[in-house]
């Protein structure tokens, strides 16, 4: 996959030459480049919100969104440093083994929340026939 990005990195800077007669520098490339996928995932992910924010549960799938890119950042980043500092194995299965962990406490989560509003609506059918055979 480096090779892929490395050979693309390689295309984009020969076409804004030979194309535009631009000399880019990696910075001038970098600026350029992740400043349109940048504004790309931007849409995106605004579009998204957008349609999302209208569902039932709307801003529950949009702060599992959110919560699930800081934890991608967040266990990668980990990964990284031991790698760095030579404290640990940097292995990508812990990162997604991590990743799992915070999934599985998720799902707990949505069946506390699934339960609770499964004894509510049975408490409110109750309380409701009740008030009606009095």
């Amino acid at each position: 996959m480096a090779e892929a990005v490395n050979n693309i990195h390689d295309l984009i800077n020969s076409m804004a030459y030979q194309t535009f007669g631009l000399n880019v520098t990696d910075k001038d490339l970098h600026f350029w480049i992740m400043g349109f996928i940048g504004m790309a995932v931007f849409l995106f992910v605004y579009l998204l919100s957008k349609w999302l924010s209208k569902l039932p549960f709307g801003i529950t799938a949009l702060s599992f969104l959110y919560t699930m890119t800081f934890m991608f950042v967040l266990v990668f980043g980990i990964e990284i440093q031991q790698a760095l500092t030579r404290r640990g194995n940097m292995e990508f299965i812990d990162a997604i083994v991590g990743l799992w962990g915070f999934v599985a406490l998720f799902l707990v989560y949505i069946a506390l929340i699934i339960v609770v509003l499964v004894i509510r609506s049975l408490f409110r059918r109750i309380t409701n026939k009740d008030d009606i055979d009095a």
